[in-house]
């Protein structure tokens, strides 16, 4: 199976935040990332993505959980 990598821009439409915002989770290290190609384009791997998202899920239910 193929990896699949996804732009800035597409991970922005998928969290439904701006370009911005994501650059700066690549920059602080929070969404691992790489870059490609000659002018160092930012790519992320569709699994890295999800895996960010489950672990906001989870990062959210315990700090719900702890404010019960």
């Amino acid at each position: 199976m193929a990896t699949k990598f996804m732009t800035i821009a597409d991970v922005a439409e998928t969290l439904n935040v701006s370009t911005a915002q994501v650059r700066s989770l690549i920059h602080s290290g929070t969404l691992p990332a790489i870059q490609v190609g000659g002018r160092g384009q930012w790519r992320i791997e569709q699994t890295v993505l999800e895996k960010y998202i489950e672990d906001g899920y989870e990062a959210t239910r315990k700090r719900v959980q702890g404010q019960e």
